[in-house]
């Protein structure tokens, strides 16, 4: 399970700025987009100095890879004048999904979630969205493809995204972060089927520790969808307020349809959490059901010897005037009765259905 720790430390500054993530090893990197309908331009070794001549009649997509660079995060943040508590919320990994609404800008951050093949286990990225009017800023911890689709998008004009503005590039680039929670789903849903399936033929403890696993990464998907469908639910309460002019009036309804995809995720979370519980129930039934039938097979064999040691005991105490001991085929007699006994009992128990 993925826990958040705390460290004590003394502070100097009250929002101090520092990556706190694990993708440390990757170098700070700038691109920039900007677009209309009938112009785009493409910088993919953007730099700083380059901030003053952003056109802002035209729309600009600010993306940064890599979150090593604390100067050059907060340059971005001084430059487009972001708070720096707001800065601070971008290089801090373990903070949870939250949307921020300010009179000049909107600040959104989301838990990009990732499956792997040859695990069990979840990768996490932050990436977090400044919108301002005309510019959007993405922070992603290090390069991926999670937008490779819109990139092409807009070099090729393809869709609404060079037509609109930036908002519904944010809307985008949201949902492509939360095609994502649907892949990943898709892959916990293969494993916990193979791992069903397992547990009906094998009874390793280990498909009980496997059950527990996912368990866990289901209970994480649900911790990182949750804020999301709040914040989600927040933009939408965002169109009530006229003095907020970012999001233009109709991509409000987009976004409306990521807080139903929020709603349909979380669902499916409790569809397979339900599931699980199916599993596990299942495994445990089914120890139970071996252990009543080994106890059944143990008891039915006692239930035969019980005569039989009983006879043994009776001419085992060598009593002088027992009259059985002289006989010279009492022996062969004795066996016979007690193969009898028992394969009478076998039959009774056979008839009863005891076994």
């Amino acid at each position: 399970m993925r826990k958040i720790k705390f460290k004590k430390v003394r502070k100097t500054q009250v929002n101090p700025l520092e990556y706190t993530g694990k993708y440390k090893q990757y170098e700070s990197q700038m691109q920039l987009f900007v677009y209309d309908e009938l112009y785009v331009k493409e910088e993919g070794s953007f730099t700083i100095e380059g901030l003053n001549k952003i056109d802002y009649s035209k729309n600009n997509w600010l993306n940064l890879h890599g979150l090593n660079n604390v100067e050059l995060v907060q340059a971005i943040g001084s430059f487009f004048k972001i708070d720096n508590f707001i800065l601070s919320d971008v290089l801090n990994t373990s903070r949870r999904t939250k949307l921020e609404q300010f009179e000049k800008y909107l600040f959104f951050n989301i838990k990009s979630l990732l499956h792997t093949e040859e695990s069990d286990s979840i990768h996490v990225e932050q990436i977090s969205f400044i919108l301002k009017e005309g510019v959007l800023i993405s922070f992603q911890e290090k390069r991926s493809d999670f937008f490779t689709h819109i990139r092409e998008r807009i070099r090729v004009q393809t869709g609404n995204v060079r037509a609109k503005n930036t908002d519904y590039l944010l809307y985008l680039l949201l949902d492509a972060v939360m095609e994502n929670f649907y892949i990943t789903i898709e892959n916990e849903e293969d494993k916990v089927e193979a791992l069903i399936v397992l547990s009906k033929t094998n009874s390793n403890p280990e498909i009980l520790v496997n059950i527990e696993r996912h368990r866990d990464n289901f209970n994480f998907l649900k911790r990182s969808i949750i804020p999301l469908r709040d914040s989600l639910l927040a933009i939408k309460s965002l169109k009530v307020d006229e003095s907020f002019f970012i999001i233009e009036p109709e991509t409000y309804n987009y976004f409306s349809r990521l807080y139903q995809k929020s709603l349909e995720l979380l669902e499916q979370i409790e569809s397979d959490m339900g599931t699980l519980e199916s599993a596990s129930n299942f495994f445990f039934s089914s120890q139970a059901h071996k252990m009543n039938e080994i106890m059944k097979t143990l008891t039915v064999i006692s239930a035969i010897f019980i005569p039989l040691t009983f006879i043994v005991g009776v001419y085992g105490m060598n009593f002088e005037n027992m009259p059985e001991l002289k006989y010279s085929n009492g022996y062969y007699i004795i066996i016979g009765v007690m193969f009898l006994i028992g394969i009478l009992m076998i039959f009774y128990f056979k008839k009863r259905k005891w076994f």
